[in-house]
């Protein structure tokens, strides 16, 4: 790297590990391929809610953009900077995808809307005579290792660090991860890496008032497709030629330690590799915030067993919910107002009130005007929900050696009858029970295309993801025009 620009050493670190380190783990790849399914059929599935496709499209309606990328789930065909977003929005629409858990949380997968939308424009341009990236035509393989990289990115830039502790979003880590891998992906080099990195950090950042209580809103659902955007954009400024701003996060008065984070310095557990891809978490079974998924799992075996008992919800007393402190601090809301999809989805209480009367949980449970929504019953066993914090469950959600996300249910009964605790320490999408948790991750891909696609696209992508070799070999722009949607199933 040019001495000419002394970086802060983050900013060289990540810029050096996206020009040189090469990915070696099977393991990261495999899963990343899992990632990759589970993302976009999740997009696929949020494409059924009129509130995220009328965001969806170019900016001006009718923009046609010459070797644009394809939008899954779509015939839509966007400039990188929009498909980004578009893309960005859709797989975090129903947030029913992959999670990474510690001071801070996030969803590395949002960095897929801007691996995808650069990588898809780059190929079809190259392929039409272009020569971005010195004439790359990219592969599925090379979409996976870039997500390896920002999946690395923004999971180690949160272990020990808490964003949300100053008021900021998590989506800062998608706009830095994803800036960095998407410049790589334009062709551009160590230098011009760390200066698309120091761009991203130097933005204004979005604050975290719109996923709490009283502006929760449906910006949480897009706004990690802001983040890919945003990314996009500063990487093709970068590609232009715009320098960046060495010294961003150290600068005195001015940098970002001491206007944003309190004048702190980040901290690092361990350097850049492929952890976190290994590591990541899956939302296999619920759409709830991840926080909650062993809660809502005991509460479907509850559920199950107040049935043997000949009893139902409305026979609950009472309920306590053992439970780990980030789980308090983001989503114990026992008495708030649940005034829309938003909050819904983001308050224990009521995913486990669902459970608890339903017997399910889905996304349109979370709907204004839906059954469970609309529910007394809900809404009053959701009041009789009280978390307290075991310190345990705590010092093992941020213990690298197990990174649980454990909830233990306690239920008094009417009659003064109490249930036997039921405790879940480990969801069924962390690593510890992966081989568990495939088949089911599959089925959910699976059926998330059934209302797009014909039943023998289904059964072409759904064997082509059990195909490593034949699927990484694949190149992008031919991967995403299998996800290219008949008219008549718009």
């Amino acid at each position: 790297m040019s001495t000419t620009h002394q970086y802060d050493p983050e900013i060289r670190d990540i810029a050096s590990y996206v020009a040189n380190h090469e990915i070696s783990s099977n393991l990261a790849f495999d899963t990343a391929r899992l990632v990759l399914l589970d993302t976009l059929g999740c997009g696929l599935e949020a494409l059924k809610f009129k509130e995220c496709t009328k965001l969806l499209g170019p900016t001006v309606p009718g923009t046609i953009v010459p070797f644009g990328c394809r939008i899954p789930g779509t015939q839509l065909e966007l400039d990188p900077v929009n498909a980004a977003f578009n893309i960005g929005a859709m797989i975090r629409w129903l947030d029913f995808n992959d999670c990474w858990l510690a001071a801070e949380w996030g969803h590395p997968s949002d960095n897929l809307g801007a691996i995808l939308a650069v990588a898809d424009w780059v190929t079809r341009t190259n392929r039409a005579g272009g020569n971005i990236a010195g004439g790359a035509i990219y592969t599925v393989r090379d979409i996976l290792e870039s997500m390896i990289k920002t999946h690395e990115i923004q999971g180690c830039l949160a272990l020990l660090n808490s964003y949300n502790g100053v008021g900021l979003d998590h989506v800062v880590l998608v706009k830095v991860a994803s800036a960095a891998v998407v410049s790589k992906l334009l062709g551009l080099g160590e230098q011009q890496i760390a200066d698309a990195v120091s761009q991203a950090w130097v933005d204004g950042q979005s604050l975290r008032t719109y996923r709490h209580a009283p502006n929760t809103m449906s910006r949480k659902s897009w706004a990690a497709g802001d983040a890919c955007q945003r990314a996009v954009s500063l990487a093709l400024k970068t590609l232009k030629g715009e320098p960046g701003i060495p010294t961003v996060l150290s600068t005195p008065t001015w940098g970002f330690y001491e206007v944003m984070f309190k004048g702190s310095k980040f901290e690092f557990q361990r350097p850049y590799g492929s952890y976190v891809m290994e590591n990541v978490l899956f939302k296999v079974s619920y759409p709830a915030e991840f926080h909650s998924q062993t809660a809502v799992e005991a509460c479907e075996t509850i559920h199950e067993k107040l049935a043997t008992m000949n009893k139902s919800a409305a026979d609950i007393k009472a309920i306590t919910c053992r439970t780990h402190e980030a789980c308090i601090r983001i989503i114990d809301k026992q008495f708030k107002p649940m005034n829309n999809f938003a909050d819904r989805d983001h308050c224990i209480q009521y995913m486990c009130a669902v459970m608890l009367v339903f017997g399910r949980l889905e996304a349109t449970d979370y709907l204004d005007g839906s059954v469970a929504a609309s529910s007394e019953l809900v809404n009053s066993l959701r009041q009789k929900i009280t978390c307290v914090e075991d310190p345990q469950y705590t010092r093992d959600y941020h213990d690298p050696a197990q990174r649980t996300i454990s909830n233990a249910l306690t239920v008094e009964l009417n009659d003064g009858t109490v249930l036997e605790e039921v405790a879940v320490e480990t969801p069924l999408g962390h690593r510890l029970r992966r081989e568990e948790a495939k088949p089911a991750i599959l089925a959910k891909f699976k059926r998330h295309l059934a209302d797009h696609f014909s039943e023998e696209r289904v059964s072409e992508l759904l064997q082509l993801g059990l195909e490593r070799e034949e699927m990484e070999s694949m190149a992008v722009d031919h991967y995403l025009d299998l996800y290219t949607v008949d008219s008549k199933f718009l």
